[in-house]
């Protein structure tokens, strides 16, 4: 029989080495849980029932049969035996909370209760055992209001706004003011609301209140707020999350409790200092959620922002020693920079979790170089310890420090970069806002998880409350977003739609701009400065350098670009698209006078106008790329993105032909396709005009002749389909090579190749190899026509085809490996048994993804192309592939 939970803490520790550790099982809070216990922290006991009984909860119609019930009896007398007290006892209870934990960390996406085991007699018995009947009642206040909203699902606002008319009737502006008296009167209010909204009273049976947690944190893995982030992380659907019961330490028992987050290391700069924040008389939802603005651990920290409550270093100077020693030994343990979640219950240190900690790209690549440095880890576990879509933040702009700021007020620099947008004050509108193609700044008094697709759409974060480790603060970290929290110079009015900050007002739509680095917020647009990538960037680079085997080349069109992807160290051009060239102003009229002239010779007048500029535009490119390989895609959209619309634009064109506008209307109705993208494009241009790819070809060669140190042109003619379109178009590209290098008395070297972007393209390597020196796939068209989807119109239907599990991503985003990557596969496998040194390449959008990267790899191609600002991605990504392979 399968077994579903494991026992941890008391000296237990159930499972072979097969389970020990093991975070696919145990999701990796039960893991560490584990792992903390058996390295002998102070750890309270509990079990964690597995992912496995996740996916069979749901298999089981949301219910738990008698074998997994009975395993949970016993895990429930295993806390029993190690804390010496009983579940459901009226005199000296025990209280467990019921915690999520995924195999990856998916901060506050999920559901936790606390205080789980009170009722109107067992919170008696706890005043009487504890001797504080206040910390009772506060417990049994808790309990009841995160029990209504985690499993009853009802309005969480009723709950929060009897709390706040009961400290406005006493006078009270702290939680912690309220009396025993005025608690025991809160829970009486609260359970009337649970009765009024549910239906039914709140319910006293233990039992029955541990199973309608475990259900629901089970049930809030399929939550709409854990899909959109399992979507925007590729966290796949079908892994479940584990549920860990825990016995109950608190952190709200007194001047002497306390509850915190912490991290080993600074999670925004990487910096070896400790970092977090506690707050006295607390339970830990407190903290994460940033319903009070906490203290900092350290002395510190508390000078360099300037603040007065004493650190935790200060008003708890042993408990600080402890947690600085299990620091060391974490750090030692897991070999990397750990978050922690910790209770001090009257005086004693209880560690509640550990994870690796989320960081910024900034912070990862310093603690990856600094670790290899102190021996903890190889320069290569340094290399594969970065995310490379995260070094995506590390070219997010800074503010110009000589550009004049209208400071409205500070908050906490809770995560790095710089942005500048329209104030929205709710998630949907950010999301709105953003679809259309505008900046935002998400204002808020504090996030929730509901707000994740908010924050993902907007630029950056501002929140009134809130500290250094709240939700707002690490979700904005580990999406690159720039945050400001605990802005409490700030009141803001989302009904109405309103921040106000000393003595001003902002509505939606005004810009303001945030400084996540030194927690400012301005007023307007404040302009920025590109970062460069020294130091951190360049050690680790290194290191990836010399472990990757893939070259990694850039998609670009100008000289520009071009430099900007050498200086992130891109090894040449992977694309260059032709086409992108025509769309200048000063162009588009002569484009338009090729492709409506009726002849060859009126086809021919157009391309001598464009020939010079199409050298012009090659030579430019070249230089930048002097002695690297530079694949040039020849001419390859429809001819229709080119026809003009406006009447004006007609005249300009009649104009520059000399013939009559209704003659060029004639032309541009004859040229009219239905599906133009599987229409008149790519080769077929070549081989119906080749003129076309005659002057195109010319205009490279003589460019490249041009300089001293000249590139490696490849010439790729895109939309092949058969070997006889590739032989056709070689003989053009070759016969203009030809009389280029008599005209110039030099030769220089080059290839012909073909794109590969169509299903019988893959399927016909082996004959279309016989002429084509290299195939470069282009994998955004490739997936179009395997899949029959159009990329331009997929976005309205493919979220829903993620989430209901039909793709396991968007396929224009991760490459469809099974199904594009099999045709992929079978091409290079062809092409290769005809030209053993065929060089294999991608330069789609899918050669800056990270898993289309590491298939690249297994596959064996030679290099990927992405786009200039993720080369460093594609370098680092490379890397990672060779050293995991």
């Amino acid at each position: 029989m399968t077994q579903y939970v494991f026992r941890f803490g008391g000296g237990v520790s159930d499972g072979d080495d097969t389970v020990r550790g093991n975070k696919n099982l145990l999701g990796g809070k039960g893991a560490n849980l584990d792992g903390m216990a058996s390295i002998g922290l102070p750890v309270p006991p509990g079990f964690t029932i597995t992912t496995e009984m996740c996916t069979a909860y749901y298999a089981n119609g949301q219910s738990f049969p008698d074998s997994v019930r009975a395993e949970v009896a016993h895990g429930i007398a295993h806390i029993e035996a190690v804390t010496g007290k009983s579940f459901g006892d009226a005199s000296d209870p025990l209280l467990v909370s019921v915690r999520s934990g995924a195999r990856v960390s998916m901060p506050g996406m999920m559901d936790t209760v606390l205080n789980l085991g009170l009722n109107d007699e067992t919170v008696e018995g706890l005043a009487a055992s504890s001797g504080d009947p206040r910390f009772a009642w506060d417990s049994y206040r808790r309990f009841i209001q995160m029990y209504a909203d985690v499993v009853l699902e009802l309005d969480h606002g009723a709950f929060e706004e009897a709390l706040e008319i009961a400290k406005e009737d006493n006078g009270y502006y702290l939680d912690t003011e309220l009396t025993a008296g005025d608690l025991k009167s809160l829970v009486s209010e609260y359970k009337n609301l649970v009765e009024a909204q549910w239906g039914k009273p709140f319910p006293q049976n233990v039992q029955d209140q541990l199973w309608g947690a475990v259900g629901a944190v089970f049930g809030s893995w399929e939550s709409e707020r854990a899909k959109v982030y399992r979507r925007l992380n590729s966290i796949p659907s079908d892994w479940g999350t584990a549920v860990n019961v825990q016995a109950m330490v608190f952190g709200n028992m007194g001047e002497t409790s306390a509850t915190g987050v912490a991290f080993t290391r600074d999670p925004a700069t990487g910096e070896n200092a400790y970092y977090g924040e506690y707050l006295i008389n607390a339970q830990g939802e407190d903290v994460v959620a940033g319903i009070r603005t906490p203290q900092y651990l350290t002395t510190a920290a508390r000078e360099r922002a300037g603040a007065k409550p004493l650190s935790m270093e200060e008003a708890m100077p042993e408990v600080y020693a402890e947690l600085a020693r299990v620091f060391a030994i974490l750090e030692t343990h897991y070999r990397d920079m750990q978050d922690i979640e910790f209770t001090v219950e009257r005086g004693t240190l209880w560690m509640l979790q550990t994870r690796s900690g989320k960081r910024t790209a900034k912070a990862a690549l310093k603690i990856a170089v600094d670790m290899a440095a102190e021996g903890l880890i190889s320069e290569e576990e340094a290399v594969c310890r970065v995310d490379p879509m995260a070094l995506d933040q590390l070219l997010h702009p800074t503010l110009d420090p000589d550009a004049p700021r209208d400071v409205l007020t500070k908050g906490l620099p809770a995560s790095p970069g710089a942005a500048s947008g329209k104030i929205v004050f709710d998630a949907d509108t950010a999301e709105q806002f953003a679809q259309m193609g505008e900046s935002v700044i998400l204002v808020r008094v504090e996030t929730s998880p509901e707000d994740i697709h908010g924050m993902h759409a907007a630029k950056g974060i501002l929140t009134a409350r809130g500290g250094m480790t709240s939700h707002a603060a690490v979700v904005a970290r580990g999406m690159g977003r720039p945050c400001v929290s605990g802005a409490g110079g700030i009141s803001i009015d989302a009904k109405d739609k309103v921040l106000r900050t000393g003595g001003r007002s902002f509505g939606e739509g005004d810009v303001i701009t945030l400084d996540g680095s030194t927690g400012e917020v301005m007023a307007g647009e404040v302009p920025t400065l590109q970062p460069e990538l020294v130091g951190d960037f360049g050690t680790l680079m290194v290191w990836a350098d010399k472990a990757r085997r893939m070259k990694v080349r850039t998609n670009a069109e100008t000289p520009a670009d071009a430099q900007t992807a050498r200086d992130f160290g891109a090894e040449g051009i992977g694309l260059c698209r032709t086409e992108h060239m025509f769309f200048d102003a000063a162009r588009i009229t002569a484009v338009r006078q090729m492709i409506l002239a009726d002849s060859e010779a009126g086809r021919r007048a157009a391309l001598d106008k464009l020939l010079p500029e199409q050298r012009s535009d090659f030579a430019g490119i070249f230089k930048v790329m002097a002695g690297l390989p530079v694949t040039i895609r020849l001419l390859d959209p429809p001819l229709h993105e080119f026809l003009p619309h406006e009447e004006s634009e007609f005249a300009d064109v009649a104009q520059a032909a000399g013939v009559g506008i209704e003659l060029l209307k004639q032309r541009a109705s004859e040229l009219h396709e239905f599906n133009p993208m599987l229409g008149h494009r790519g080769c077929r241009l070549g081989v119906t005009f080749p003129e076309i790819y005659e002057m195109q070809a010319r205009a490279i060669f003589e460019a490249a002749c041009l300089l001293e140190i000249a590139p490696v042109p490849e010439i790729m003619i895109p939309l092949v389909g058969t070997k006889r379109e590739l032989e056709l178009m070689k003989e053009v590209v070759d016969k203009a090579a030809e009389q280029v290098f008599a005209e110039q008395g030099r030769r220089i070297e080059y290839l012909v190749g073909t794109m590969i972007e169509l299903p019988r393209a893959a399927l016909m390597a082996d004959k279309i190899a016989e002429c084509g020196a290299f195939f470069s796939f282009g994998t955004n068209d490739l997936t179009q026509t395997t899949l029959g989807v159009s990329r331009d119109d997929a976005a309205r239907f493919l979220s829903v085809y993620v989430d209901k599990g039909i793709y396991e991503r968007d396929p224009f985003v991760s490459l469809d490996i099974e199904g594009v990557g099999q045709l992929i596969e079978i091409a290079a496998q062809k092409g290769r048994a005809t030209r053993p040194d065929i060089k294999l390449g991608i330069c789609g959008e899918h050669g800056g993804d990270p898993a289309s990267i590491a298939f690249c790899e297994a596959t064996g191609l030679d290099y990927v192309s992405a786009s200039p600002y993720r080369v460093p991605i594609a370098r680092l990504a490379a890397a990672q592939a060779a050293l995991r392979g």
